[in-house]
């Protein structure tokens, strides 16, 4: 059985995410209700469907987070940087972003910078840079991450969920990158308490999951 951890409220990790792409609008309202139900500090949904949850959330204390070049990242920088400026006018205050994985794995550390800074530049949100670290070498993720500090990001963030989840070996590395300077956002699947733990042991400010009521449930039980 695991110990649980009192002194951690997990449900205020959580970015409570709902990414599946055949979500609805109907699945978004229940996100957001459990949201309320439940104390998370912050749903994650898709841009179509920012305005929505802005609208649901309205009044109470959840911030609304979306994504945004997801899951590839290879989008042009001038859509990405679009789409960034879309959601925060439609109310989204944490963005998500999907760095550009062919032009860091080319080196091109220059294009990928200026990508991030335009997006931080423009939109003045809270900036979680995704570096999908399941697809990168430890040297490239040190590069990602100093990058994405450089540019203004608050938040060094996994993986997307998509090709591979956070692994505590990661989440340490990235951590002992920052060294403070930024927050540490754990995502991808996060299922059970002893890994949310586990990662937030290991230096998770932050943890993006669709498990979150599961989660809390299991260290009310």
């Amino acid at each position: 059985m695991i110990e649980k951890d009192f002194t951690i409220d997990i449900a205020t990790y959580i970015d409570h995410s709902l990414l599946k792409p055949t979500a609805t609008p109907e699945e978004i309202e229940k996100c957001c209700y459990e949201a309320q139900q439940f104390g998370f500090p912050r749903v994650c949904v898709y841009p179509s469907f920012v305005s929505q949850a802005v609208k649901l959330l309205h009044g109470q204390k959840i911030t609304v987070c979306t994504v945004i070049g997801f899951p590839t990242g290879a989008n042009t920088s001038a859509v990405k940087l679009y789409e960034a400026q879309e959601a925060t006018e439609n109310g989204a205050r944490e963005l998500d972003v999907m760095i550009n994985l062919g032009l860091l794995k080319a080196g091109n550390s220059e294009a990928v910078y200026n990508e991030i800074s335009a997006i931080c530049e423009a939109t003045r949100q809270t900036i979680k840079v995704i570096l999908e670290t399941s697809l990168l070498t430890d040297t490239e993720k040190q590069l990602a991450a100093e990058i994405s500090m450089d540019a203004g990001a608050n938040y060094l963030k996994t993986s997307s969920g998509w090709f591979g989840g956070a692994t505590v070996s990661d989440v340490r590395y990235l951590n002992n990158i920052a060294e403070g300077r930024v927050g540490i956002k754990a995502s991808g699947g996060i299922k059970t308490l002893e890994q949310a733990y586990a990662l937030i042991e290991a230096g998770a400010t932050r943890l993006g999951t669709s498990h979150g009521v599961a989660l809390v449930n299991s260290q009310n039980s």
